[in-house]
C-alpha cells in the first residue's frame, strides 16, 4: 500500500470484483473484497477504510441498502456507486441514502482511477471536518467538502458552466454534479445563464452569484 489509502469492493460478480481490485492496485491503493453488502459492511466495520465501492444490484442487502449501513457506520468515509442505471431520480436515492458519487458500468479503468482519486480526495476533506467536529453534511446527501470543490471549479469560471462542463472539470459523475448544482439553486447561491442561438433546447450554465 503506497499512499495508506483502503478500499473496500462490493459486488456480487467475482470478474468485477478481479477487474477493480487490478484497477486499485494499479493505483497504488489497498483494496479488500465482498461478494454481498453484509460481508462488506462488516469489512467497512473491521478496516475503517476510506472508500467504499458497491454495486447497485445485489442480492441480500441491495446497493441502497448497504450504502445506508456503510454510512451510519462512517460519516466520513467515500461511497462510490456502480450502477448501469444512470437516471437521476435514482441517484437522487443514492445519494440521499450517504453516497458521494456514481460509476457506469462496464467500468473504464480510466475513468474509475479519475473517480477514485476525487472521492479520496473528498474523503480526506470529510475526514478532517470530523476531527474538527465541523459538520459533515449540511443537507440530507449534500457534503460541505464535494460542494467546496464544485464551487471552487464555478469561481475559476465567472462566464459559467454547463453541468457537462463541471462533471468533466472536476471529475464527479453527472448525476452528482446535478444534485448540488439544484442545492446551490434552491440556496440562491448561482444564477442560470442561458445559451441561445443552437438548435435544440437551449443548455444552461451556471455561475456563481
Amino acid at each position: 500500500m503506497e499512499n495508506g489509502n483502503r478500499i473496500v469492493i462490493i459486488d456480487d460478480e467475482e470478474d468485477i470484483l478481479y477487474t477493480i481490485n487490478e484497477i486499485c492496485t494499479y493505483g497504488g491503493w489497498e483494496a479488500v473484497t465482498a461478494l454481498s453488502g453484509k460481508e462488506g459492511y462488516e469489512l467497512c466495520k473491521k478496516y475503517k477504510p476510506n472508500m467504499a465501492i458497491v454495486d447497485y444490484h445485489m442480492p441480500d442487502w441491495d446497493g441502497l441498502s448497504t450504502v445506508k449501513k456503510i454510512r451510519q457506520l462512517d460519516e466520513a468515509i467515500s461511497i462510490l456507486v456502480l450502477t448501469v442505471d444512470e437516471r437521476q431520480e435514482i441517484a437522487e436515492k443514492f445519494i440521499n441514502a450517504g453516497a458521494t458519487d456514481f460509476a457506469v458500468k462496464p467500468i473504464k479503468s480510466p475513468d474509475l482511477i479519475s473517480r477514485i482519486n476525487i472521492n479520496l480526495r473528498i474523503n480526506e476533506i470529510q475526514r478532517k471536518y470530523v476531527e474538527e467536529k465541523k459538520q459533515v453534511y449540511i443537507d440530507k446527501g449534500i457534503s460541505p467538502a464535494t460542494l467546496g470543490i464544485i464551487c471552487d471549479y464555478l469561481k475559476e469560471h465567472k462566464e459559467g458552466l454547463t453541468i457537462q462542463e463541471i462533471t468533466a472539470g472536476v471529475n464527479l459523475a453527472y448525476q452528482t454534479v446535478h444534485r448540488y448544482i439544484q442545492y446551490l439553486l434552491e440556496e440562491n447561491e448561482i444564477q442560470i445563464v442561458p445559451i441561445y442561438g443552437q438548435l435544440g433546447r437551449p443548455k444552461n450554465r451556471y455561475r456563481l452569484i
